[in-house]
């Protein structure tokens, strides 16, 4: 998808830039350039070099600036020439291809898409869109778990609860604040009530048993359209509300 992303931009600014230009990813290969010839080439310990962000370097006839898509993934523009020209370009097109890329993560990232429509900030008419051009499936039976952490967050409880849904196109897990940790978690149709609040006594045990994190769960009403996950959220916080009002012991409350 990068490739597709990155090609495309590199495509549209081969006229205005009356040089070679292109991106290497981690591996060291041509992933896009305005020589096609070039793409599948090795460019080895390119991205390797590490250096700050604010610095071109030049190795073999290019220059080359190294940018980040996310906090895992590094690519690098390469343009050729050693000049401070190729060095401004390099530069421009670092900016502008972090951001690009950042924004299409974004529009196609399905976590995102799912938070907007938990925390109701994207209009009814536009979910279904946005779910069909991301392959989101909108009728599967769903519940929402606002997990709260009440003390001892020495470690992050949504990087522990993020570790124990790994099916990421089944189940969504995000923060919302530094306490609050939602989980959209798919469901079978018909599950019985017991069987989510022993989902959710399985979080807070794991939490507190094996990070020292203490923690309370709202359940939401399962729903079986995308569009309610907003409505199973505002009934989760309230079961949190309505359990501090009557100070419940429960791990969960629905």
């Amino acid at each position: 998808m990068a490739n597709r992303v990155f090609q495309g931009v590199v495509y549209q600014m081969k006229e205005a830039v009356d040089r070679t230009i292109g991106v290497v990813d981690e591996t060291g290969a041509v992933i896009a350039c305005s020589d096609l010839n070039l793409v599948g080439e090795m460019r080895e310990g390119v991205v390797d070099e590490r250096l700050p962000s604010d610095e071109a370097f030049v190795r073999d006839g290019f220059t080359f600036f190294l940018f980040s898509a996310n906090n895992h993934s590094y690519y690098a523009v390469m343009v050729e020439g050693t000049d401070e020209v190729a060095a401004h370009y390099a530069g421009l097109l670092a900016v502008s291809l972090q951001t690009i890329k950042q924004y299409h993560d974004e529009k196609f990232d399905k976590v995102n898409f799912v938070k907007n429509v938990v925390l109701d900030n994207i209009l009814p008419g536009d979910i279904y869109a946005k779910a069909r051009e991301m392959h989101f499936a909108t009728d599967v039976s769903r519940v929402v778990l606002l997990i709260r952490v009440t003390s001892g967050a020495d470690i992050s409880a949504y990087e522990v609860v993020n570790g124990l849904f790994p099916d990421k196109q089944k189940d969504f897990v995000f923060n919302i604040s530094e306490s609050d940790t939602v989980l959209v978690k798919e469901i079978k149709r018909g599950i019985d009530q017991h069987d989510i609040e022993k989902l959710a006594a399985s979080i807070v045990d794991t939490l507190s048993g094996e990070h020292y994190i203490k923690s309370v769960v709202g359940i939401g009403t399962p729903i079986a359209n995308v569009k309610d996950l907003a409505q199973s959220f505002k009934e989760a916080q309230i079961a949190l509300e309505v359990g501090k009002v009557f100070d419940t012991v429960q791990y969960s409350v629905s």
